[in-house]
């Protein structure tokens, strides 16, 4: 293919790009399609493996825009052109703004195909790699660029074309298996080994069946996909070929899982087997993170889908901070969804991250300190994001809920030693009266008996023993002094029974009041 001249499209608006890609029979005008990127940063991959001789380029995309892809390219890859593609209709703005190199610009609202070509090829005139080659004219459609077309949902009106399929692709049932890698770190290597792999296996099994061809596919999301065609008598023997393939994908440690889609009947199936049985399954494997092979007649009967989460009734038990209530729904609710593989992953998801934050709202509004969950909150949605299987999403929003509790159990331990420091305030000033629990719980508007439990949960002692050293304290401060009677003093401390003063002293400091005053006059 060293007489086409190879051009890369790059373009956010994949709509853009399918119809650039479909818009005319490139390779009978001497034009090969190498690959297309969503960004300037992905476009610079594929340039380093492709090679393409012109790059057709959107000027604002995110990541890395038009203008900073152009300024690589030369900087990087002098000799390749540069053809930007433009919604702005200020010609001298494109122009000061790509004075790097770029060969020409087309506005999108005036794009067509005669514009388009005519651009093109002016621009492959000024390749010198390209001229000596003789440019390819009235040739059909390639395999791989008809496969395309029918994978973009486009339809083959062209004779030729079809007889073209006819002849690759004789047999009478087609299946596509696939591999997802979206969310997966993987280096190229490792993606290579895999199609390797794959490939190895079903070249091994064509050896043994002669009704079986296959072929790789290009598709939108980041994946690798292979399309069978086999005799419909040989299908039975899928399912063996599936788990041969991936025990040995297995091997690779990869953390990866090998789909088999349903068999369907004509090429022209082709796009729907893909988007609605494909993806649908590989969706479905977000389900299943122990499995290696998903076959379409394999999975489980689809649960019960979960009652929809009553918000409002989370909401309520929340603002009457009946937490451990409204987290033990939430956490029963979840145990049912993430076993629900028919859910989308995306509502998954997304119910998780949204959880995250009402839960944040909620606390914040109930004057609870949620400076940590509001800076964490950020890590837990794009954790969620890209977590490759449900158990793994729901384990975040467990964690999530610990750091929750963390900050409920801070308050409420403010709140507590705030109330205690009442308590405590209260006795020191009326210990010498006739206190007791029950007009100190009267006070407070306090059970009496959950007074004296709150009492000792949030204090290292008693109500009754706390009293007896406030009072015990002051007499003996009082005894040091030396100026106040010893009968006198077990009033002033709040005992009216004076003998019973002098037990309680002794049993708590080990000498009677007037030998403690003897030992420790000032």
């Amino acid at each position: 293919m060293s007489n086409y001249c190879k051009l890369l499209i790059v373009d956010d608006e994949a709509l853009i790009r399918q119809g650039i890609k479909h818009y005319m029979n490139w390779e009978q005008e001497g034009f090969h399609i190498v690959g297309e990127a969503s960004n300037g940063k992905e476009a610079l991959e594929l340039i380093a493996e492709l090679q393409p001789h012109i790059v057709l380029t959107d000027l604002v995309m995110p990541i890395m825009d038009g203008e900073e892809l152009t300024r690589q390219i030369k900087l990087q890859y002098p000799d390749i052109e540069v053809i930007v593609l433009s919604s702005f209709g200020d010609f001298d703005y494109v122009r000061s703004t790509f004075q790097s190199g770029v060969r020409d610009y087309i506005l999108k609202p005036k794009l067509d195909t005669g514009h388009l070509l005519s651009v093109l090829k002016s621009a492959a005139e000024k390749i010198p790699s390209l001229q000596g080659d003789v440019q390819v004219v009235d040739q059909g459609p390639s395999i791989d660029s008809i496969l395309d077309k029918l994978l973009s949902g486009y339809e083959i009106d062209d004779q030729e074309a079809k007889d073209e399929l006819a002849g690759e692709f004789p047999h009478s049932a087609f299946c596509l298996l696939g591999i997802d890698l979206r969310g997966r770190t993987m280096t190229k290597e490792q993606v290579n080994a895999i199609r390797l792999t794959m490939q190895e296996e079903l070249d091994k099994q064509a050896q043994y069946a002669e009704q079986l061809v296959y072929r790789v596919l290009k598709a939108e999301a980041p994946m690798i996909m292979l399309l069978l065609n086999l005799d419909y008598t040989m299908l039975s023997l899928l399912p063996y070929w599936a788990r041969t393939m991936a025990s040995s994908i297995d091997q690779l440690k990869l953390d990866t899982a090998v789909v088999v889609s349903e068999p369907f009947s004509a090429i022209t199936g082709l796009e729907q087997a893909y988007k609605t049985n494909l993806l649908k399954m590989m969706d479905y494997a977000f389900y299943f993170p122990d499995k290696h092979l998903l076959l379409f007649n394999e999975f489980p009967e689809s649960t019960q889908a979960a009652e929809p989460f009553n918000l409002n009734n989370f909401t309520e038990s929340f603002k009457r901070e009946r937490f451990d209530t409204a987290f033990d729904y939430l956490r029963d609710h979840l145990d049912v969804f993430k076993t629900n593989y028919t859910t989308d992953v995306f509502e998954y998801k997304s119910f998780l991250s949204n959880v995250i934050f009402n839960i944040t709202v909620l606390l914040g509004n109930m004057n609870y300190s949620t400076q940590q969950l509001e800076t964490k909150k950020y890590y837990y949605f794009k954790a969620i994001e890209e977590s490759r299987n449900a158990g793994a999403a729901a384990e975040l929003l467990n964690e999530f809920i610990e750091e929750a509790k963390l900050c409920i159990a801070e308050k409420t331990e403010q709140s507590g030693n705030a109330n205690m420091k009442r308590l405590l305030d209260y006795i020191h000033e009326h210990y010498a009266e006739s206190l007791n629990l029950t007009e100190m719980a009267k006070h407070f508007h306090f059970n009496p008996s959950y007074l004296s439990s709150y009492f000792s949960t949030h204090h290292n002692e008693g109500f009754v023993d706390y009293l007896h050293r406030v009072r015990l304290e002051k007499a003996s401060e009082l005894l040091r002094g030396g100026e106040a009677l010893i009968s006198e003093i077990s009033g002033m401390v709040g005992y009216s029974d004076h003998s019973y003063f002098c037990k309680v002293f002794k049993k708590h400091t080990g000498l009677s009041p007037s030998r403690y005053r003897q030992q420790n006059m000032r």
